[in-house]
């Protein structure tokens, strides 16, 4: 039975491996949850190497997802981003945001307030996927709201799409 470390998971069976998996790290000061999902019952060391590389710079991918944010949000066909921020201004009355917008501010937009508090809250590793292989959720929290924007990447951080999802 081969057997592969990985950072936060330990020992994986190479040739035993079950759908899923998942655990809680800290990443900036954020408690997220990280899962892995499997599509095969074995994997080559090589995809898992992928794996490894992505759990080892969590913070640089981070990273790399909240510019894509930014650019989204910027940019005058981005949709995905001012969307959500949109909808939850609108939807939502203001008693609802008091400790995320500080409203009295006119020298920050209540979008723009609501923008710096999206967060990291779950990547989700899909090593065997032709389509995404890693797939992270932002929220401006669980307590406010139930959507999400959701960034698609390959194992380079490399931005496949953006959606906002519930």
């Amino acid at each position: 039975m081969k057997e592969y470390t990985l950072p936060h998971f330990g020992k994986l069976s190479t040739d035993n491996l079950e759908e899923y998996y998942d655990v809680y790290i800290d990443v900036n000061g954020n408690r997220i949850q990280i899962d892995l999902n499997f599509e095969n019952g074995s994997i080559d060391a090589l995809k898992l190497d992928k794996v490894k590389n992505y759990l080892d710079n969590i913070e640089k991918f981070d990273r790399f997802n909240k510019q894509y944010i930014l650019e989204d949000y910027h940019d005058e066909n981005g949709d995905t981003v001012k969307f959500y921020l949109e909808h939850h201004l609108e939807e939502f009355e203001k008693d609802h945001f008091s400790s995320l917008i500080n409203f009295h501010d006119t020298t920050i937009k209540p979008e723009q307030q609501l923008l710096t508090k999206l967060k990291l809250l779950r990547i989700g590793l899909y090593p065997d996927s032709e389509e995404n292989f890693a797939v992270s959720d932002y929220s401006i929290g669980e307590d406010f709201t139930n959507y999400l924007v959701v960034v698609n990447t390959d194992e380079n951080g490399q931005l496949d799409y953006m959606a906002m999802e519930s």
